[in-house]
């Protein structure tokens, strides 16, 4: 759910439930940072820090960014550094500990187990985010948005603090001409941590086609604990339609018979399954349990209740809407610089109003999303096709894959209330994701109660 969104605390209600709680991997180290800026309020990130194993890392990354108090309203934040091939030591530290606090606190004060989500889109921080969360004893890790065959023998890896590897795809690259990054737990354990091996998280891929739940079940460099089976209904990223792409009269993809997926060759892998996508509901909880699945996964019920992440206005704003028969999700083809469809929900005052993201200066400052590619000299370089139009075509890139792009790294921090402060005095706007069961909220509330918790959606879900 979006870079913050589905956090800790969410997490850990809903893990203290009895489910899986599952945080979102997305951008931790920027979200860290950014928090301790903000003064961390509440003290939880100096808390969880206090029981990390790398003791000098802590400190550094307290010293560097730790603001007692907060920072000051008009001050913008400092940022991380964007990652590369190569991997910089200093946003990959800020990997190791962003990932260790969140899957740390979501564990707090219970044994339940807490699980995360990654990207497989977002490639270049996967390792040392897995090591981070895996100190902290992150029990499931799921990846959607992509094709994570050798995301198992990492985790395998990682567990025995060995040395792990990871295909980075790169745009313009010839045939065998594979980039690989490389992560070594050793150079950054410190002699007094006294680790042992590390738990070896349960994988969970999300998979939008038999065939591809198929392929990853035979060739996976590890053990595959199960599958989440996405449908095109669910908020996020959705996988593309099979085939030629072909539009609706105001211009969401067309999903047909190619991209149903058949249930049968899912049952026949003989893996547990997770239904996901317009599963927010006690009738379809009911639907998935009778196709043979071992539950759901529910996101857009959860991103707005009050456990969440979310901007509490905005969470209300958009509750509010949905209640008054008003709210809408537009499956944008184009949004997402990883080109795959990307739901937003329409909310006023965010990027998904033509005004706003139009009067919007395009910017790529926190690069989650960059795309690597080969140089003309061979070497590598990065570009996003949200960034400035005239840097990504001097870069190789094509003018028509910049249109209609949004820079959804600096959106997502904003959903959560932590937006980049400009020059001009303003703030990066939010870009809400959602899925389609948004429209159906009115299950978990009422227009004079729009506000409820994780434990509502538990028990509706369940029909109690």
């Amino acid at each position: 759910m979006g870079a913050g969104v589905s956090h800790w605390s969410l997490a850990q209600a809903v893990s203290r439930l009895g489910h899986l709680g599952v945080v979102s991997g997305t951008g931790l180290d920027q979200i860290l940072a950014r928090r301790l800026q903000d003064g961390d309020p509440g003290g939880h990130i100096r808390r969880a820090l206090q029981s990390f194993p790398f003791r000098q890392m802590a400190e550094r990354i307290l010293e560097t960014y730790f603001v007692a108090g907060g920072r000051k309203p008009e001050a913008p934040y400092e940022s991380v550094g964007m990652h590369t091939v190569e991997g910089r030591r200093w946003p990959q530290e800020m990997c190791i500990a962003a990932n260790f606090v969140e899957v740390f606190l979501a564990r707090e004060g219970h044994s339940n187990p807490v699980g995360i989500n990654y990207l497989e889109k977002i490639q270049m921080p996967h390792l040392p985010s897995l090591y981070g969360a895996m100190l902290a004893g992150v029990a499931v890790v799921i990846m959607g948005a992509g094709i994570p065959i050798e995301i198992p023998g990492v985790l395998d890896a990682l567990a025995e603090h060995q040395t792990a590897t990871y295909p980075l795809y790169v745009s313009g690259s010839h045939a065998g001409d594979l980039c690989r990054m490389t992560f070594d737990p050793g150079a950054f354990r410190e002699p007094t941590d006294g680790l042992g091996a590390l738990l070896r998280p349960e994988f969970l891929p999300i998979v939008s086609s038999d065939t591809l739940a198929a392929v990853l079940s035979r060739k996976s460099t590890g053990i595959i604990a199960g599958f989440v089976i996405e449908g095109p209904l669910a908020g996020g990223h959705n996988a593309p339609p099979r085939g030629q792409l072909t539009l609706t009269s105001d211009g969401q993809p067309i999903y047909g018979a190619r991209d149903e997926v058949n249930m049968d060759a899912i049952r026949k892998i003989g893996l547990p399954f997770w239904l996901a996508g317009c599963y927010g509901s006690p009738e379809r909880v009911q639907a998935a349990l009778a196709e043979g699945a071992a539950g759901v996964q529910v996101g857009t019920a959860f991103a707005l209740c009050t456990d969440s992440g979310m901007v509490p206005d905005m969470r209300r704003a958009l509750i509010l809407k949905a209640l008054a028969g008003k709210a809408r999700v537009f499956t944008d083809p184009v949004a997402s610089p990883t080109g795959f469809p990307f739901k937003v929900a329409e909310l006023e005052g965010t990027l998904s109003d033509d005004q706003v993201y139009h009067a919007r200066r395009r910017v790529c400052d926190l690069g989650f999303l960059r795309q690597a590619y080969r140089r003309p000299d061979g070497a590598i370089g990065y570009r996003c096709s949200a960034e400035p139009e005239a840097s990504y075509v001097a870069k190789g890139g094509r003018i028509e894959d910049t249109v209609g792009r949004k820079c959804l790294c600096n959106a997502l921090t904003a959903n959560i209330g932590l937006p980049q402060r400009l020059p001009d005095g303003t703030c990066e706007k939010a870009l809400i994701t959602l899925g389609d069961d948004f429209i159906d909220i009115g299950r978990f509330c009422t227009p004079d109660q729009p506000d409820y918790t994780a434990d509502d959606v538990v028990r509706v879900l369940l029909g109690a």
